[in-house]
């Protein structure tokens, strides 16, 4: 079975049709695929639908439904929240920040989720980290954890 780490970039193409959500939509389809967020990713979601909606690429009542959608769709089970993020995953975000903040260009709340793939991936409960980011999508190989892109699905091999 599958399974995969979603970062905002990847969750909200479930609920917004852009690039790559054809993709995500498959994933989401296929029963044998578990997918995965952490509670970071909830606070990410709320920012990144916030910011459609100010820009105006979303109207209020669709950002509305996307909000009920996610809901609907962590009550069903058919997204899982991994509760692990905790104190441990600050501290490897902190590394992953000393190691490439300067030379990749690595992000705060990317380092974050960099952190909670490269634990699940480790323990076997992911197999790949799936996010929009072509920069995460590159740090997160560098780093050890196979990525994949919705916008050009294919995998990045850790290297």
């Amino acid at each position: 079975m599958a399974a995969y780490l979603l970062d905002t970039s990847a969750l909200v193409k479930l609920y917004h049709g852009e690039s790559g959500s054809a993709f995500v939509e498959g994933l989401f389809r296929d029963s044998s695929a578990s997918l995965l967020i952490t509670p970071l990713t909830l606070v990410e979601f709320e920012s990144a639908i916030a910011l459609k909606v100010r820009t105006g690429s979303l109207q209020p009542a669709a950002a509305d439904m996307a909000r009920r959608g996610l809901r609907a769709d962590l009550a069903r089970r058919r997204l899982s929240l991994d509760p692990r993020h905790d104190l441990g995953l600050c501290a490897s975000a902190h590394s992953l920040m000393r190691r490439f903040g300067v030379t990749e260009g690595l992000r705060t709340l990317d380092a974050l989720q960099l952190a909670a793939a490269l634990t699940l991936c480790s323990s076997g409960r992911i197999s790949a980290f799936l996010t929009a980011d072509k920069r995460l999508c590159r740090i997160s190989a560098l780093a050890g954890c196979p990525a994949m892109n919705p916008e050009s699905p294919d995998l990045i091999a850790p290297r």
